[in-house]
Order: structure tokens, then C-alpha cells, then sequence
């Protein structure tokens, strides 16, 4: 076994932070867009396949453009998303408003005729007819009221996700010395997981994925270490220099604008109920979506035995089998 550390070794993990000279709280970088593949069967994605994604991403996206990714606000585009997700929920809550509105004027119109009878003795037999429709319309209203609620409840659950995967999906990879691709453009090609805690824990991270290195990449799961101390962590490779390899290939993403993860990351964990100083693991699936998440190391066992492979006859037959979204 050699050991040495990651400073020496730029391919491995790249320079973790890099400063934003601007100044200002936005990124300014190319238009990311999702990259589709142009067959069905997806390849190992090795090192040569991410370099090849940012070069295909270069070409497509010329103009820049600056995203704010401290922005609290939805954007039009994860709207239109909820609703393609939920594509009927507008119109239940639309109907559940008008219910909601014809139950109220049935109440009202219910109340004041009750008024009236109980004023005049001469209309006293109508009372108990009234009160049984005043009862059913109060009924509605709330039937109704409380089904609004739910579902706006889970709309806006809904919104602050894909708020949260689309400023996810801002945020900048390094692949190497010269390319920075955003994670969006790795959709439908890589999974991704991300390591984020001080250096001791991504180093012994790095350790405990070293019997899974093969199942790993076999589907499509890339690596990316996110020391929040500062600290770069120390690597050990074995000298077999295949296995060192695939482990360099396993960890070959670095992030850029450390600023702006730790903050996405430090939202993410107060959500959550996590404090700030805890490390944390959060895995992707191809989609770009959260698959899930904790404090700890990574379950590098459990990943290779329910995530099914990129490549070979089931391919596209399994790749929605990602798990459940966060």
C-alpha cells in the first residue's frame, strides 16, 4: 500500500475551492441544459465519458448566463415541473374552491332565512329543515376546506424540492484541471453522491468504498467530496494500478465555488434538523433527483444492492429504479 496525499494527486479530487472574485451573491456560467444520450444503452461513466459530457455541454451552451442560487423565490421553471408532476391538482384545487365558495353562499343564504323564522312564529315548522341544510352546508365547507389544505400543504412540499434539486442542479463540478460542468448536465448518466463533512470522514469514506469500487461504477455512481474544514483528506491507493484506477475514477469530481455548496448544503441541513457541523451524505438519481440522504458515511453496500447497473441487457428497462424521491 502507498499513501499520499491528495495535495500531490490534482486528478484525483482538483482543487476544492476557488474563489468568486465578482463579489456578488450569483453564478455566472454557461446555460445548462439536460443532455440526452443518443442511444438507448448507457456506458460505464468513466472518466473519458464525463470529459466527453463537457465538451458536448461547451458546444451546446455559448451565451452565459448568471442564476442566483441564494434566491428564496420559485422559480417558473420548478413550477411548471410541479405541475407536470402533479398534472390534475390545480384542478382539484380549483373545484375545491368553488365548493368551498357555493357551501359558504349556501350557509348564508341558510342563516338569514333561519333568522327570519325564528323571528316570525308563523314560520317556526320551516326551522328544523333549515338548520339540517345550514348543518349540511357548514359540512361541505369544511370537507371541502380541509381537502384544500392538503393539497396546497402538498404543493408547496412538493415546490420546495424541486427548489431544492434545481439549485442542486446549479451548482458547478470540476472534471479536471481546465473543464467545470454543472451537475445538471450529468443527468441521465451518472448518480451522483455527495460527501460533505470534514476531511477525516471524507478520507475514511473513501476507505470503507474501496470493496465496492467495481459495483459502484458498474452503476453509473461518481463520487464527490466535499471537505467542509478546509482540509484536503488524504487518499490511500493500493499499488495495483488498476485498482487505483478505478478508484481515481470513483472520486475523479471535485466541487467548484465552495461558497455556494456550502450554503445549498447548510439550507439543506437546517430543513432537515441538522446542524451545521454534522457530515452528511446525499445520493442522486440519474434524473438529478434526491434519492436519499443522512448523516454518516454513505451506504456504499446498499447502493450496489438496489441500484441496478447502467449497462448490459437492462439497462433501459430499469433505469426509473432508482428509489423513491426525497
Amino acid at each position: 500500500m502507498a499513501s499520499f496525499m491528495a495535495q500531490a494527486s490534482r486528478s484525483v479530487i482538483g482543487p476544492i475551492y476557488e474563489n468568486n472574485n465578482s463579489g456578488s451573491s450569483c453564478l455566472c456560467f454557461s446555460r445548462y441544459s439536460v443532455i440526452n444520450p443518443s442511444r438507448p444503452s448507457f456506458r460505464r461513466p468513466d472518466s473519458n465519458t464525463v470529459i466527453h459530457l463537457a465538451r458536448v455541454y461547451e458546444m451546446r451552451n455559448r451565451r452565459s448566463t448568471v442564476i442566483r442560487c441564494s434566491s428564496d423565490e420559485v422559480s417558473s421553471g420548478t413550477k411548471i415541473r410541479g405541475e407536470v408532476l402533479a398534472p390534475f391538482r390545480a384542478v382539484r384545487m380549483f373545484f375545491y374552491l368553488a365548493f368551498i365558495a357555493s357551501g359558504s353562499l349556501g350557509g348564508l343564504i341558510a342563516t338569514s332565512r333561519l333568522i327570519g323564522a325564528l323571528a316570525n312564529a308563523s314560520r317556526a315548522a320551516e326551522v328544523p329543515e333549515i338548520v339540517k341544510g345550514l348543518g349540511i352546508d357548514i359540512a361541505a365547507v369544511s370537507i371541502f376546506a380541509f381537502l384544500y389544505l392538503r393539497e396546497d400543504s402538498a404543493r408547496n412540499a412538493q415546490l420546495a424540492r424541486l427548489s431544492r434539486e434545481e439549485g442542486l442542479s446549479k451548482l458547478k463540478l470540476r472534471i479536471d484541471e481546465r473543464r467545470t460542468i454543472p451537475v445538471s448536465s450529468l443527468r441521465g448518466f451518472v448518480r451522483l453522491v455527495i460527501c460533505a463533512g470534514p476531511a477525516s470522514f471524507i478520507a475514511e469514506a473513501f476507505r470503507l468504498s474501496e470493496p465496492f469500487t467495481e459495483g459502484l461504477l458498474e452503476r453509473g455512481v461518481l463520487v464527490v467530496p466535499f471537505p467542509t474544514d478546509g482540509e484536503l483528506p488524504a487518499f490511500e491507493f493500493d499499488e495495483n494500478e488498476e485498482v487505483t484506477a478505478k478508484r481515481k475514477r470513483l472520486w475523479q469530481l471535485a466541487p467548484v465555488y465552495a461558497n455556494e455548496w456550502s450554503k445549498w448544503l447548510d439550507d439543506q441541513k437546517k430543513r432537515a434538523g441538522v446542524s451545521k457541523e454534522s457530515p452528511v451524505y446525499l445520493s442522486l438519481r440519474l434524473d438529478g433527483r434526491v434519492r436519499g440522504s443522512g448523516v454518516g458515511y454513505p451506504p456504499w453496500n446498499a447502493f450496489v444492492a438496489q441500484l441496478p447497473p447502467v449497462k448490459g441487457m437492462w439497462s433501459g428497462l430499469l433505469d426509473g429504479m432508482d428509489g423513491r424521491v426525497l
